[in-house]
């Protein structure tokens, strides 16, 4: 009788391996790239995934102020934000959001895709989104990502 002696491969803080890429958003829809950046800085795109850790890589986007919404979204979304005082909540559409503070509609839909721990907060460090096409960070070498 042959016995087989399988080890389940559980990955750690020495052990993960963190990868750069950089993501053009020019033309994107918006919830369809969020998904995709949530699941690089999650680590769910490797093989070595481990929910507890985190295995995610760092994500560069650029041209995030170029993103688009399908249907009447840019018009009919809103972001609410509230300062803790009484008549403080704030909304905005995601038409204003683009004109005055275009990289948080990228960020605050992965941000929501996130788990929202210590870990979450730690996920969301590793991203890095520029209006621009260009970004400071070519001493790390950054690979396009695909899709």
């Amino acid at each position: 009788m042959n016995t087989l002696s399988y080890k389940t491969i559980s990955a750690n803080a020495a052990t993960a391996n963190h990868k750069w890429y950089v993501i053009d958003a020019e033309g994107e829809i918006v919830g369809r790239l969020a998904t995709r950046i949530a699941s690089v800085l999650r680590g769910k795109n490797k093989p070595d995934f481990t929910p507890h850790v985190d295995t995610g890589d760092y994500v560069i986007v650029l041209n995030a102020d170029k993103v688009r919404f399908t249907g009447s979204k840019l018009d009919d979304k809103e972001y609410q934000r509230y300062s803790g005082y009484p008549g403080g909540q704030k909304r905005r559409t995601a038409k204003e959001m683009l004109e005055k503070r275009p990289e948080m509609v990228l960020e605050l839909a992965i941000k929501g895709m996130l788990p929202k721990t210590k870990l979450g907060r730690a996920q969301i460090k590793k991203l890095f989104l520029y209006t621009g096409s260009t970004h400071p960070h070519a001493a790390q070498k950054p690979e396009p990502f695909k899709f």
